[in-house]
């Protein structure tokens, strides 16, 4: 784009960019700063000029004080004939000099006017002669004799001297005022460009498009506020979509995992109206339909468990737990499991390692237990588990890995959402929420949870920086 016509890019032409640069904070806020750097260039600018116009007045009264004092060498007598020798070599009268009298008749000299009323101290004054057309700078000398020496500049050169200093300065000035505003105008144009981006963005989102991000520019030079404004609210936009995507799947998982049992149960309680004919057969038909009712409720106090979980109202009654201690009890809970499947349980911990955080034990027992019924029901007899707890500088880690037929790098994310069961473990019970109050429990504690990659099966880590889970020292409980 041609840079006369840049500005013609904005929708509604140049007015509305002028409207869009007003409402733009950061163009308030570079004129803001403009004005007060103009205010501070201009008391700048004046103390240099007072400076600079005192810095020449003090070289010309210094000049007047050598003149007289070179003008004294010879003493009083020859003063005259100095003086008319000074006149000589002056013929544009620039700096005229007078001798007068006791009585002021002036006696040599081309000092223009009778001698004026000066005090004949040898302070340097300005004074206008001749009617106001000619400014000098005079000092007049009182001798012994009774005479006055008068000794002057014209100030016509400072006074150019002075317009020149004037011009340059409001130069400076205006040259300055012109490349702020050009400064102010290109930051509004940026920001204002981002915040249609944004706003479009939004708009995209609020319509009911939860895919849109709001637009970021690249890690090197997101370093302002909107950039760390952008990267949380996208932040939020991803939990958002989540969250949606796992209602989602909550409503297509009810719809699709509870109509199977609930059209067991109503099959088994029409087939008893039609065929049992005694008590024994209206026995048999309320306990199947009663099993089937206790598995719908269990599949909904889970759902029921997991909310509470994500609401982050367990969150409230959070105590100093040592992790090392929660672990220790589910491995030694499941353990029997274990034997009877014929399966080696390999538990990795340091000796007299305490990992205390703060959180609800009965929670992270639930959650770990889980995943080791898992790796129980998922490997075959005569497998192996490995359970690694550790603990260094950046925090706390926990390892399971199975030998079982581990998970689908495609199905990794996907297991963690609720009802979600892959092909595999579809004729095993259960409703597919084991995972998902893992991953709930997970992030109440501050935990990552990701399955990686394992060559014997399938392997979570689970990772708990430091900075984000940190118990009360005075409430640990003894060890």
């Amino acid at each position: 784009m041609s840079p006369t016509k840049w500005w013609q890019a904005a929708p509604g032409g140049p007015t509305a960019l002028l409207h869009g640069l007003r409402r733009a904070a950061s163009f308030r806020m570079a004129l803001l700063f403009l004005a007060l750097y103009g205010l501070i260039s201009l008391l700048l600018f004046a103390f240099l000029y007072v400076q600079i116009s005192a810095y020449a007045l003090g070289r010309i009264d210094d000049w007047l004080a050598r003149e007289r004092n070179g003008l004294m060498r010879d003493g009083i007598a020859e003063l005259h004939a100095r003086v008319d020798f000074h006149a000589r070599l002056d013929p544009d009268n620039v700096r005229p000099f007078g001798l007068y009298d006791a009585q002021g008749r002036h006696l040599a000299g081309t000092f223009p006017g009778p001698l004026p009323p000066l005090a004949r101290d040898g302070r340097a004054v300005s004074m206008a002669v001749q009617g106001g057309q000619r400014e000098l700078r005079a000092a007049a000398f009182a001798l012994e004799n009774g005479q006055t020496l008068l000794l002057s500049q014209d100030l016509h050169e400072f006074k150019e001297f002075d317009e020149v200093l004037v011009r340059a300065l409001a130069s400076a000035a205006a040259l300055a005022l012109l490349l702020g505003m050009t400064g102010a105008a290109i930051i509004g144009r940026g920001s204002v460009r981002r915040l249609d981006a944004i706003t479009r963005a939004i708009e995209a989102i609020v319509s009911g498009d939860l895919s849109q991000r709001l637009p970021q520019r690249p890690a090197q030079g997101a370093n302002d506020d909107v950039d760390r404004l952008v990267i949380v609210v996208n932040g939020m936009l991803d939990n958002l979509e989540r969250l949606m995507r796992e209602v989602k799947g909550v409503c297509d998982g009810i719809a699709h995992d509870l109509r199977t049992p609930l059209a067991r149960l109503l099959a088994g309680l029409e087939r008893a109206q039609r065929r049992a004919g005694s008590a024994a057969d209206y026995h048999e038909a309320v306990q199947a339909a009663i099993g089937e009712t206790l598995s719908l409720l269990a599949t909904f106090n889970a759902m029921l468990r997991i909310s509470e979980v994500e609401d982050g109202i367990r969150r409230a009654g959070f105590t100093n737990v040592d992790l090392a201690a929660v672990l220790d009890d589910v491995i030694e809970f499941y353990e029997p499991s274990g034997e009877e499947k014929h399966l080696a349980i390999d538990y990795a911990r340091p000796a007299d390692l305490r990992l205390p955080l703060r959180g609800e034990a009965s929670l992270l027992f639930e959650a770990f237990g889980n995943l080791l019924d898992n790796a129980i029901k998922f490997t075959p007899d005569g497998g192996r588990i490995a359970v690694r707890l550790w603990r260094d500088d950046a925090g706390y880690g926990i390892d399971i890995e199975d030998t079982g037929p581990g998970i689908p790098a495609a199905e990794r994310e996907a297991v963690f959402r609720r009802f979600h069961r892959s092909e595999a473990s579809r004729h095993l019970p259960g409703n597919g929420l084991g995972l998902s109050l893992v991953a709930a429990v997970a992030r109440l504690h501050g935990f990552s949870i990701a399955i990686a990659d394992s060559q014997a099966g399938c392997r979570i880590e689970l990772r708990l920086p430091m900075s984000l889970n940190t118990p009360v020292p005075e409430r640990m409980p003894a060890p």
